[in-house]
């Protein structure tokens, strides 16, 4: 192939549509307990996570939430890839081999979330939330009615595979993922570019700016224990049992039972098996939906 201005440019419009095709085809799963936030700076603040007391009635004056109670902060990142295209392979016509190559790039920044998201649900039960505390714990502090604080658990501990019981369907997550910059297809393939000169290298890659972080700990119960109806049960109780600051109801339902590949089949007999014991009905049937995650194996 003769490299010039418009073969260089051809190649690369050819190289992002196959990027672009990759993109297309990421079976990203991260959405599903993870809420996107549009970061503009260096770094968000979350400290207005604790402050979900909810409405109450309008008695004297109004009962202002203190934002600044908590110091949660969830800081950008920078990533890339990069892929190095020979020059003697433009020279001789052989680039057919980069098609998956570009294929498989465009895959990554589709699946680029969840290599944050999930690895960060996985390390909940010794990782700290906004309130201080590892996001899967035995004592987050919570304000009661009478004005005492006492100490929640969102996990029940054990040492086995851990499993996660999740809601999902209101408008915070119990994970964030924050985005500073989507990935950009950028490319420096110059023949006067140093590394064309040099390295007889022409480069392609992506690079963007974004984190993860944890949302409100009431949303998920995270457990080490066997994945069975009976801890099942608990963990949906204590889930629907939370209650914000001052003794108001959360009033929510968990939805999702997030397990890795190797308790997806313990998974499915809680939640999806119509008939347990030999016949007798599953009560539990239908009440979350499975998700296995590969990326928690």
């Amino acid at each position: 192939m003769k490299i010039n201005s418009a073969s260089l440019d051809a190649l690369r419009v050819g190289f992002k549509t196959t990027f672009q095709a990759g993109l297309g085809t990421a079976a990203s799963q991260q959405s599903r307990v993870a809420m996107k936030v549009t970061s503009s700076s260096r770094s968000e603040k979350y400290g207005w996570l604790a402050n979900i007391p909810g409405i109450r009635e309008w008695i004297g004056d109004r009962l202002v939430q203190n934002l600044s109670e908590y110091d949660y902060e969830i800081k950008n990142r920078s990533f890339e890839e990069t892929v190095g295209v020979d020059r003697d392979d433009m020279d001789d016509d052989t680039l057919g081999t980069y098609g998956p190559l570009f294929q498989m790039l465009g895959e990554n920044v589709g699946n680029f979330p969840d290599t944050l998201v999930w690895p960060l649900l996985k390390a909940g039960f010794n990782t700290n939330c906004y309130d201080g505390q590892f996001f899967f714990d035995t004592d987050h502090p919570v304000i009661q009615a009478d004005g005492t604080t006492a100490s929640v658990a969102n996990t029940d501990g054990g040492a086995g595979t851990p499993w996660y019981l999740l809601c999902t369907k209101r408008a915070l997550k119990p994970i964030i993922y924050q985005e500073r910059k989507a990935f950009d297809f950028v490319s420096k393939d110059k023949p006067t570019d140093d590394n064309v000169f040099n390295q007889k290298k022409f480069l392609y890659g992506v690079d963007g700016r974004a984190n993860a972080g944890y949302g409100l700990w009431q949303l998920g119960w995270g457990s080490k224990q066997p994945l069975t109806a009976a801890n099942y049960e608990i963990a949906r109780a204590a889930i629907a049992s939370f209650k914000a600051d001052y003794g108001q109801p959360l009033g929510l339902v968990p939805d999702l039972l997030v397990v890795p590949p190797s308790l997806e089949g313990a998974g499915k007999a809680i939640v999806s098996s119509q008939l347990v014991n030999g016949g007798e009905t599953n009560k539990w049937a239908g009440t979350a939906e499975l998700l296995m995650v590969p990326w928690l194996a």
